[in-house]
């Protein structure tokens, strides 16, 4: 009988936040699939979890996946788990997840720690709806990825790192305009968790004087879905205004041409 693949979240930064289901699990599993192991060595050994580590991180994840599946069709149980948060959220896991998933295999993932709900919901900004776009790419894309987002009118979650902070905010100030609304989440539950609001040319300004570190959750707000509206007509009428425009100089031209004729057909000069 084929074993179970349980999807463990781990704490952020606040080693409390560990569920009691999660330690459960972890002391249970026959083999525990880690990111990093020095890190996940840490949590285990402050929760007395003695279980068989084993690496498992985005540089091995393609090699290791069907190991893995085999040793849970073989019988195993296999907790995975991320340096911290819920795996496959900007964390290797999606691909053992897939594989499984697509073998019959069951996948459970724990409910527990994750750093984008706690950002948005501390955000103050809207929280019905949102997109969760995690890390934009490092060098190319970056901008096409934001133009594409500007007219989002959902609100919009990113990843980002503590050395590319104010650019990204100026990326986005180009891209979405410098008076958009964000939040801007430093080391969520740990002892110097701090949420920086404002607008994004406000909390630009604010970074570029305060050197960001730690572990970074930004929160932007949606477009005005009015405006988002507006656009989007002005983007249907747009053909029609070029059609009228090229039309008026078409006409202005043969205007000008039949002007021209009648000057030149006038007589010859008188001298």
């Amino acid at each position: 009988m084929a074993g179970v693949l349980y999807i463990v979240p781990t704490p952020v930064g606040n080693l409390e936040d560990m569920t009691l289901r999660a330690i459960r699990v972890l002391k249970e599993a026959d083999l525990i699939l880690a990111e990093d192991t020095r890190t996940t060595s840490v949590l285990l050994h402050h929760y007395d979890i003695h279980g068989a580590l084993q690496s498992h991180h985005k540089y091995n994840e393609h090699q290791t996946v069907e190991l893995v599946k085999d040793k849970i069709l073989g019988g195993m149980n296999v907790a995975l788990v991320s340096d911290a948060g819920t795996p496959g959220i900007s964390d290797p896991g999606f691909l053992l997840a897939r594989a499984c998933a697509a073998e019959g295999i069951e996948v459970q993932t724990l409910p527990g720690a994750t750093a984008c709900i706690p950002a948005i919901v501390s955000s103050g900004l809207p929280c019905d709806k949102f997109c969760f776009e995690g890390f934009l790419p490092q060098k190319k894309g970056r901008q096409g990825i934001l133009a594409g987002l500007a007219s989002e009118p959902r609100t919009m979650i990113f990843y980002e790192s503590p050395y590319r902070l104010v650019k990204t905010l100026e990326q986005m100030a180009e891209a979405f305009g410098p008076d958009r609304q964000c939040s801007v989440a430093r080391e969520i539950s740990k002892l110097h968790e701090e949420h920086r609001r404002g607008t994004l040319a406000e909390v630009a300004e604010w970074f570029r004087e305060h050197e960001p570190k730690g572990e970074i959750v930004m929160v932007v707000a949606g477009a005005d879905p009015e405006a988002v509206v507006v656009e989007k007509k002005e983007a249907q009428d747009e053909p029609m205004r070029q059609k009228k425009v090229s039309k008026y100089r078409l006409k202005h031209m043969e205007e000008e041409i039949e002007d021209g004729e009648e000057n030149f057909t006038g007589g010859p000069e008188q001298g």
